[in-house]
């Protein structure tokens, strides 16, 4: 397994600042939020998009992906009941997969529970049937370029589309494509009524990311989550992939978010 973190912990920093702190701490990694950089992709030019990348690399990090992708962005909608909506949708996602490939990385991490809400009267059919309409084009750029699409299964109280890994799953294995998988994130997994370690065992070869965190918003280690069980069952389970740091409490700062984290993880994990 590979360890990365979010950029969006680092407010106020440059990406160049990011990526030699997040090396230095001991991270593998560095996850993008696409609106730290510009209100929406399509903005940010082609060699701003190469000059991010050598930055990365120059600094000994890889950009895993991206993740937040809709904040900021307006009249898009995974759900919405209009048509043209889910088409604007649609359209954007690609262009997600092509910056996500332009940077270098790999995967794209879809929360988006605003975006993603049964408006009224929608039904989870209809939902799920539409918000599949949406990923279709960019499940296919995403085989062409490299890339997968991994729904985030988010708790109830943050959206009522997809609460569990059970629920993305299903709906990831409609496409039939390695490119369109899940992520499981701990705060979110927090929400279910299974074990996070049975949830991650019965998720096996199913998902393609990891976020870690604790359910009081914070960093690993930063609350009463054990990861000990945790790291177990993604040996059992032969996860190999990012386990990425996300968190949405930043009081304790970037630089101790950064270091606490990563060396909670060295230590639960044996390393």
């Amino acid at each position: 397994m590979k360890f990365g973190i979010c950029n969006e912990i680092f407010q106020g920093w440059t990406l160049d600042d990011t990526f030699r702190y997040a090396r230095t701490a001991g991270y593998d990694a560095v996850e993008i939020a696409p609106f730290t950089i510009a209100k929406h992709v399509t903005d940010i030019s082609a060699a701003d998009r190469i000059r991010i990348k050598d930055s990365a690399a120059k600094a000994g990090v890889a950009i895993s992906g991206l993740h937040w992708v809709l904040v900021q962005t307006e009249g898009l909608y995974l759900t919405h009941p209009d048509a043209s909506v889910r088409t604007k949708t649609a359209k954007y996602f690609v262009e997600l997969v092509n910056c996500c490939a332009d940077l270098g990385g790999d995967r794209i991490i879809v929360g988006s529970p605003k975006q993603r809400n049964l408006m009224d009267g929608v039904t989870a059919a209809q939902a799920t049937a539409w918000a599949a309409e949406v990923f279709r084009d960019a499940v296919k750029r995403a085989e062409d370029r490299g890339v997968v699409l991994c729904f985030e299964p988010l708790a109830p109280v943050e959206t009522n589309f997809v609460n569990t890994a059970e629920d993305g799953r299903r709906f990831a294995a409609q496409f039939g494509s390695k490119a369109m998988s899940i992520i499981l994130d701990v705060k979110a997994m927090c929400s279910e009524s299974k074990p996070i370690p049975q949830i991650i065992r019965e998720s096996a070869g199913q998902f393609a990311y990891f976020h870690a965190n604790d359910a009081n918003l914070k960093g690993p280690g930063f609350g009463d989550v054990d990861y000990v069980p945790i790291v177990a069952a993604l040996r059992e389970a032969r996860y190999n992939g990012m386990v990425s740091v996300e968190v949405f409490q930043f009081e304790e700062g970037p630089e101790a978010i950064a270091t606490r984290s990563r060396e909670y993880l060295r230590k639960v994990f044996g390393e």
